[in-house]
């Protein structure tokens, strides 16, 4: 007897549908082919045992599995569910008619058990998009997969409860979830604030500016001057995410198994800090069977990348591309697989290998030479990558010590928000631009038109501190964001020139 049960695979963060055909003969064999990996091919044993322990039994039977497309690698173990059910309804053990009209993945325990799976929900996307009455997973992913509007989510402990759902025993409920409620009005306190942080002014206004047009920031400054405490406080000002920006950022989340138990849709905006050793393949996504990178998932977010100089240049170097497109590509023989990367990128370093900058009252200090050898571990295609350059200098003791607060994140993030409610307006018919540090350079030659002042202004700087086109641009995009905070439809040459502050590495003399 032939049964097909209908499973999904993950590629990228987009799913496809696996028609999983049993076909069960005469004879005594077990063939699995459609070009499944390992994991897929040790299911027998896990199927075998769940049914075992739960009052059912592998028939001793020739059983032919094929996984279609079969030019399509299958990989992981949460086809079990859809496999052990295939094989019940093609040996008659349970009714199979209904099997057709339902997504079936769950790996299985030996007990029966179900544990839970990635991709949960781009399973669910595709699921509905394909017409699906239902989707039957293990419990821990329900809520996840529930989110998806039209697709009823059957969570299930074990194959008890689907075997016997399938022979009208008992029921599965499907999960529904307040949308409003799971997302809307979900807490969005964090336990910083950059109320916290004593004294640094200059640097507050320069991340506010970073947020509000989403701009890739290096801080640069000796040890102890704050420069992760700051970073650490980004995401906290950053406006809420949008409902589309959640899906977007779940998704990413999903298809890695980053989510907690009994999560729907993320909230908050993610915080990536991965250590210094870290690998090219690591940050980036990719690997035999690709899977999303730390940039990919900080996606909506902020990726931190703390003593920048300490990361390996291969490894910095591969951001480049993923830093202009907002999405990084993933090339296999076989297939090509795409992942969104649209974060801000923050990093902070050291001025010197001494750690402080050329100064006589510095405990240590570094000459020219090997202060330039030093920041030459980073290349200039990325600086110029990266908006704004920040110098940060120690905080005086009298701040340190003293109780005056400073604005609290809740405070910076409304004239956040309002910049990029501005941002919003400005670029709704522009179909993958949300806000100013996605402007393109055709974009930018329509909404940051300069007054003659202005373009005087930065066309000394051009030639005094000899800036490349792209740092032209940068600072054009900073400058274009420094107005909307002033709330001024127009670029002044104030917003020029407080713009030109912000490119610390392009001066002349700064290594001293």
């Amino acid at each position: 007897m032939l049964v097909k049960v209908y499973g999904s695979a993950v590629f990228g963060v987009e799913a496809t549908t696996i028609t999983v055909e049993v076909n069960i003969d005469k004879g005594i064999a077990y063939h699995l082919v459609g070009l499944p990996d390992n994991a897929i091919k040790e299911s027998s044993y896990r199927i075998s045992a769940a049914l075992k322990n739960n009052g059912y039994k592998l028939p001793g039977k020739k059983i032919t599995i094929n996984m279609a497309p079969a030019d399509l690698r299958k990989e992981g173990t949460a086809y079990d569910l859809a496999l052990a059910l295939g094989i019940l309804a093609a040996s008659g053990q349970i009714e199979s008619e209904r099997l057709s009209r339902f997504m079936i993945m769950g790996e299985l325990s030996l007990d029966g058990s179900l544990n839970p799976i990635r991709g949960a929900l781009p399973i669910a996307i595709q699921a509905h998009k394909e017409g699906f009455e239902g989707f039957i997973l293990p419990k821990q992913n329900a809520k996840e997969a529930a989110v998806v509007e039209g697709l009823d989510v059957y969570p299930a402990e074990n194959i008890r409860e689907v075997i016997d759902f399938f022979l009208d025993k008992a029921m599965l409920c499907p999960l529904k979830i307040d949308m409003k409620k799971e997302f809307f009005e979900r807490d969005q306190s964090n336990d910083l604030d950059f109320s916290d942080v004593k004294g640094q002014e200059t640097i507050k206004r320069c991340m506010e500016i970073a947020a509000a047009g989403g701009h890739n920031i290096i801080l640069i400054g000796p040890p102890g001057s704050g420069k992760t405490m700051l970073a650490k406080r980004l995401s906290t000002i950053l406006p809420p995410m949008s409902l589309m920006e959640a899906l977007e950022t779940t998704k990413v989340h999903s298809v890695v198994g980053k989510l907690k138990d009994n999560i729907g849709l993320m909230h908050k905006r993610p915080f990536r800090s991965p250590h210094h050793t870290i690998s090219d393949v690591a940050l980036v996504g990719g690997g035999t069977y690709p899977q999303p990178g730390e940039i990919s998932l900080s996606h909506n977010g902020v990726l931190f990348l703390d003593e920048l100089p300490e990361f390996k240049r291969s490894v910095l170097e591969v951001m480049r591309q993923p830093l202009e497109d907002r999405e990084v590509t993933i090339s296999r023989a076989r297939f090509t697989v795409t992942y969104p990367s649209s974060f801000m990128l923050v990093a902070s370093m050291n001025p010197s290998p001494s750690g402080y900058f050329r100064d006589s009252d510095s405990p240590a200090n570094s000459t020219p030479y090997e202060m330039h050898r030093y920041m030459n571990k980073i290349s200039g295609p990325l600086l110029d990558r990266i908006d704004m350059h920040i110098e940060v200098q120690p905080v005086a003791f009298e701040k340190l010590s003293g109780k005056r607060q400073g604005e609290s994140s809740k405070q910076i993030r409304e004239r956040v928000t309002t910049a990029r409610t501005v941002q919003a307006k400005r670029y709704e018919n522009r179909e993958g631009v949300h806000y100013n540090a996605q402007m393109n350079v055709r974009q930018i030659r329509e909404f940051c038109i300069l007054d003659a002042a202005s373009q005087q202004l930065i066309k000394q700087a051009m030639n005094n501190l000899n800036l490349s086109a792209r740092a032209y641009d940068r600072i054009l995009k900073v400058s274009r964001t420094i107005a909307d905070l002033s709330q001024s439809e127009k670029i002044h040459s104030e917003h020029i020139a407080e713009a030109i502050q912000y490119r610390s590495l392009d001066r002349e003399g700064w290594l001293g």
